[in-house]
């Protein structure tokens, strides 16, 4: 008997040991899938909150949403993966009811895990499921704001294969450039070239030498403002007006970005090619609904909002503007007789036939010295809905090309210089 017992406790303790490794082992399969991987969502805030931001391993920044119900965040895992477990790293901004859904095709959602009475803070969620796509749908909010998160964790196996990259190199497809207010007239040399005082007041970026007559040979000999001083672009918008004097913004950056389409779209991103002109936003909105492009904010006050018209900032805080000009080129024409026409936005996340060239997506982000009530501010073009900018590429070709080469496509965060 005794030799029996003895037996029995030795088998428990191979049996123990067995567990202890197994368990070791399939926690150590366990892989994070989802950082720096492309990422969309219902809404956001403002431009301070995209949805990079809660795949991009940084527990500073942060995806918001608009304030309404439902909304949701999805990662593209890059390819099929199996689903163990989804980390979620709550804003004070949380939902207490959401779901956790996968799919093969971005189309059609299975719900694996669904919260009616979450509390927010961070979670750790046990998946039983399979897919590229992983999406966080919220259905309702805890607070007045939208929902915001600080990251959103996929872990399983599968997916498509990580990128090597350097230590500290954030996976955003990214380069921008740092160009203050250079001067103000009232011309336009895309809508009214070879017209001086033909336009609403503007103020221009970038070139200093910008004015009716511009064409690509002044600005490429040109002066500028920007850093890089590569950048020699003219980059312009409605002169700000608060109680009837003119308002420059003291931030002014123009970000170049690969975002809104799918990976492989982005590893095939082409420059940008050397005198196209662009025109985003409605000069002649008569409304919010209007424009869907444009966007004003608060630096530094995000539980104010974003709205397609001016919005009151508290005192101590910026007003800010977001614009995102179009990222699909129709690959022959460098401008068109509406300025429009040879530019589209992607859909379903990548560009429609009629325009398949995908090029950097120019996104304007200036943030104005003001607060306070809205009504004592106005664009030289009327309410804030009308917010429009124009963009004259003048970036040499070399230098367009490296940083294209360098952060769009293979998905890395740069910097003015073109650089990790």
């Amino acid at each position: 008997m005794k030799r029996l017992i003895t037996l029995g406790v030795a088998l428990l303790g191979l049996l123990s040991t067995y567990l202890v490794v197994t368990t070791a082992t399939a926690n150590a399969a366990e892989a994070l899938l989802s950082q720096g991987r492309t990422a969309a969502a219902s809404s956001t805030e403002s431009g301070t909150f995209p949805a990079s931001a809660a795949v991009d391993g940084n527990r500073g920044t942060r995806w918001s949403s608009a304030a309404a119900d439902p909304q949701w965040l999805r990662v593209d895992l890059g390819a099929s993966a199996t689903i163990s477990r989804v980390a979620l790293s709550w804003e004070a901004a949380y939902a207490r009811g959401f779901q956790i859904q996968t799919s093969a095709d971005g189309n059609t959602w299975t719900t694996v895990h669904t919260a009616t009475n979450a509390t927010g803070g961070n979670q750790s969620i046990t998946i039983n499921g399979t897919g590229r796509y992983v999406r966080l749908y919220t259905t309702a909010r805890a607070t007045a704001y939208g929902v915001s998160v600080w990251e959103f964790e996929v872990f399983g196996a599968g997916g498509a294969p990580a990128t090597s990259l350097p230590p500290n190199v954030v996976r955003v497809a990214e380069f921008l450039a740092d160009c203050p207010y250079s001067h103000r007239l009232p011309d336009d040399p895309i809508i009214f070239p070879g017209m001086p005082g033909a336009s609403h007041m503007h103020s221009f970026f970038g070139a200093t030498v910008t004015n009716a007559m511009t064409n690509l040979s002044d600005l490429l000999n040109s002066q500028t403002t920007c850093n890089p001083r590569e950048d020699k672009s003219s980059y312009w918008v409605p002169t700000l007006y608060q109680d009837n004097v003119p308002v420059e913004p003291t931030i002014v950056t123009f970000y170049y970005l690969g975002e809104g389409v799918r990976d492989d779209v982005i590893a095939n991103t082409q420059p940008i090619p050397l005198g196209l002109r662009i025109v985003a936003g409605n000069a002649r909105a008569t409304g919010p609904g209007d424009n869907t492009i444009s966007r004003w904010s608060c630096l530094h006050a995000g539980h104010v909002g974003s709205s397609h018209d001016f919005v009151n900032c508290p005192s101590g805080t910026m007003l800010e503007s977001y614009l995102d000009f179009p990222q699909c080129w129709n690959g022959r024409d460098l401008d068109s007789p509406d300025h429009k026409s040879h530019m589209a936005y992607p859909v379903n996340q990548a560009c429609p036939a009629t325009h398949p060239v995908h090029v950097p997506k120019l996104r304007q982000v200036l943030r104005y010295p003001v607060s306070g009530d809205p009504a004592r501010l106005r664009l030289a073009s009327g309410g804030g809905f009308t917010m429009h900018g124009d963009f004259f590429n003048a970036w040499p070709v070399e230098e367009m090309a490296r940083r294209v080469n360098d952060c769009i496509r293979p998905i890395i965060k740069c910097g003015a210089n073109g650089r990790p």
